[in-house]
């Protein structure tokens, strides 16, 4: 293994030995079985919360795969996160009616308020702040989207508190 093999696969600090059993679990079931690549990163994703580059190489190994194949598919489907995501994700939309009617000041007022910039996640993995481009309820403008909430009419100058409601 060359050095660069053996960094890549150390894991980070927050995924426990329980998690590493687990995906070692998961891998078990699936090992073997065609199509399995995708349950086993959904499943894994749940347990970890993300599938950074040692996941993946866990995942490959257990799966008797190519890491590369891993990748390239944790990497194409948008549902697959390579970072860490928060309890909560914030999503503010950035359609063209919620930026006129307010939206890019709430997502201004995020950002200074989490200390983070969109796509990224609080130290606390509290919350992860996105932007999206349209929602569809551009007759409720402003809309922010927590977790499985949608908030209509959301003006900067209450955002912060909304968002403050999400332990």
């Amino acid at each position: 293994m060359s050095p660069a093999q053996q960094t890549a696969s150390v894991m980070p600090d927050d995924i426990t030995p329980e998690m590493v059993s687990k995906i070692d679990e998961i891998c078990g079931q699936y090992r073997g079985k065609p199509g399995a690549l995708i349950p086993v990163l959904q499943n894994v994703q749940g347990v970890v919360g993300y599938l950074p580059v040692a996941v993946q190489e866990r995942i490959a190994q257990g799966l008797g795969m190519p890491g590369h194949e891993v990748f390239g598919v944790t990497t194409f489907y948008s549902f697959f996160t390579m970072k860490p995501k928060g309890r909560h994700t914030v999503r503010v939309c950035m359609g063209t009616a919620c930026y006129v009617r307010g939206g890019k000041e709430a997502l201004d007022r995020l950002e200074r308020h989490m200390g983070i910039p969109v796509d990224n996640t609080t130290a606390d993995r509290r919350f992860t702040l996105e932007q999206v481009r349209c929602l569809g309820a551009c007759g409720v403008a402003p809309v922010v989207v927590v977790d499985q909430d949608t908030h209509r009419k959301v003006m900067a100058d209450k955002v912060v508190d909304l968002v403050e409601k999400y332990q």
